[in-house]
């Protein structure tokens, strides 16, 4: 049973005109934006927190780095093919019931994490962090897209690149800094607080956002053939896949950068976690100048052009920086060019492929993250097949898919 009070109600209802759908409540909206946000930072929240931990965790479970480097993959793709599962069941049974079940998983995942005896253990907490991960993270879009249309959808997602901007800047630090008084299990008891704040959230504060008029039946057969028009769909795989790449790219990085920047360039858990910090307030930045240039200065498919352009010529610098042995500074100024475009590249990205799918929200949604998460965990496995990760595999990484983002968007239909 839920407490909704009259601002949120307020902050649900809708009023439709002129291609736009907004709530009419400032602090509702703004509350909104809070549980939204932190619930579609769920995925980077979860991988964040414990990347300054890992090189400890592989030397206190007894294993290798690669080993450890699998539990980063484990729940990346288990947050990609969850996603396809909760999407559609949420465009049949409403937004509510599947995120509260998700985030009563994310808890006990935790929980397991936490209390993990060896590495193996560790990997199957993470598949069970996943499944909670991937309801917050695919229903946060659908409902942002139950709400909103056209550049209002746009502008509220740079809204959410606020809190999605946060999240990588506290989650490291704050893991960097609880290595400092205690282990990196202390790192899983925190993310099953969080976890336990935002079921309260939900419960509390998150109305219903999907009329039962709206719904979808719930038959495998409706599901398949909802996934195949959007497989066919030119426009939307377009936009989907540049998002992926483009995310592929900044995961090359979130995922090879501990190692990277500990090991071979010397850095301390703690002077990562601030590294990694700010590249997380460039997203931040970045995303909100995206929102207020959108629908002002440029359409979206403009900004997300120059965005990649962008995020290709920074890649590129990273791998000339790790090739020729540039200095330190150079090469972090290159990666937080990189990691900043990821704002507005997801904002605008998300906003064009969801816009012509209003009625299947959720399973469009969920198309996007299991595209996004499954390139992103490809990569990085890609990355670390020569045995260790170094600057040089990183950056090839980073650069390939950020060009091949910028040229998924360029190519058009014949």
């Amino acid at each position: 049973m839920s407490i909704i009070n009259d601002g949120d109600r307020s902050a649900i209802a809708t009023a439709k005109g002129a291609g736009e759908a907004k709530p009419t409540n400032p602090r509702g909206r703004a509350r909104l934006a809070l549980i939204l946000g932190s619930l579609s930072a769920f995925g980077a929240l979860t991988i964040d927190m414990y990347l300054p931990a890992m090189p400890d965790m592989a030397h206190q479970l007894h294993t290798s780095a690669p080993l450890v480097q699998m539990t980063l993959t484990a729940f990346v793709v288990g947050l990609a093919l969850f996603q396809v599962i909760v999407g559609p069941l949420s465009d049949a049974w409403g937004r509510r019931r599947p995120l509260l079940a998700g985030m009563a998983v994310y808890l006990a995942g935790s929980l397991w994490c936490a209390l993990a005896p060896s590495v193996g253990w560790l990997i199957a907490g993470r598949i069970l962090q996943s499944l909670g991960a991937a309801a917050g993270t695919v229903l946060a879009r659908a409902v942002v897209r139950d709400l909103f249309s056209g550049t209002a959808m746009t502008r509220f997602f740079s809204t959410l690149m606020v809190v999605n901007g946060v999240a990588p800047v506290v989650a490291p630090v704050m893991g960097g800094q609880l290595l400092t008084l205690t282990t990196w299990r202390a790192v899983f008891l925190v993310l099953a607080a969080v976890g336990a704040v935002l079921l309260l959230a939900v419960v509390f504060a998150l109305p219903e956002s999907l009329p039962g008029a709206n719904r979808a039946p719930a038959h495998p057969r409706a599901t398949l053939r909802t996934f195949r028009t959007l497989a066919t769909d030119p426009r939307y795989m377009r936009y989907v896949l540049a998002a992926a790449l483009m995310f592929a790219a900044a995961f090359a990085y979130i995922s090879g950068s501990s190692f990277v920047l500990q090991d071979a360039y010397g850095l301390t858990a703690q002077q990562f976690g601030l590294v990694f910090g700010l590249n997380g307030l460039g997203i931040v930045l970045l995303g909100q100048v995206g929102g207020m240039l959108v629908g002002r200065v440029a359409d979206e498919h403009t900004l997300l052009r120059v965005s990649l352009t962008v995020a290709t010529l920074g890649s590129a610098s990273v791998l000339s920086c790790a090739v020729f042995h540039l200095p330190l500074p150079l090469l972090l100024t290159c990666l937080f060019l990189v990691m900043s475009m990821l704002g507005i590249v997801l904002a605008n990205a998300t906003s064009l492929a969801l816009g012509g799918h209003g009625s299947a929200a959720g399973a469009a949604s969920s198309l996007q993250g299991l595209l996004q998460f499954l390139v992103g965990g490809l990569a990085a496995s890609a990355m670390s097949l020569p045995g260790q990760v170094t600057a040089v595999s990183m950056g090839t990484t980073m650069v390939v898919c950020a060009a091949a983002a910028l040229a998924v968007l360029t190519v058009r239909r014949a």
